[in-house]
């Protein structure tokens, strides 16, 4: 199981990579987020917590940060039994950015686990656009 969102932004990668990476603003301009925790830092831990799934949290792993154009995080159950991974990516097209973020499910155990996920396909858009929005607001009023 995989999902993808992509868009384009009126914005510098460096403006959307800030953005992007400064996790404890997150839930105030994300509308599919609702608290983090943790810094964004090859290596470390994040916590997420989302409105299509109250009272759970997503703890996940840095495991690559190439600035500003990808970050992948990781998470899942010990042993790779389930592994999803969810991977940023931006582009720089013509003074603004492609972003694209994806998600793949993987392991022995993710057929099974993977009957449980809601569909993420409208929060991974909703992200999208709200990615979006914050960026360009942002370049504007650096301009």
């Amino acid at each position: 199981m995989q999902y993808s969102t992509r868009t384009t932004i009126a914005a510098p990668a460096e403006t959307v990579w800030a953005i992007l990476t400064d996790l404890a603003a997150w839930p105030s301009w994300n509308t599919t987020v609702t608290a983090t925790e943790g810094t964004v830092a090859l290596g470390q831990k994040v916590t997420v917590s989302v409105t299509g799934n109250p009272g759970r949290s997503f703890p996940v792993k840095v495991t690559a940060l190439d600035a500003p154009t990808r970050m992948v995080w990781t998470g899942g159950m010990p042993l790779g039994l389930f592994t999803g991974t969810r991977t940023y990516s931006l582009a720089r097209d013509n003074g603004g950015t492609q972003f694209g973020m994806d998600e793949v499910y993987a392991g022995p155990l993710a057929p099974m686990v993977t009957r449980s996920i809601p569909d993420l396909q409208p929060t991974f858009d909703e992200f999208a656009s709200c990615l979006k929005a914050a960026a360009e607001a942002s370049a504007r009023s650096a301009s």
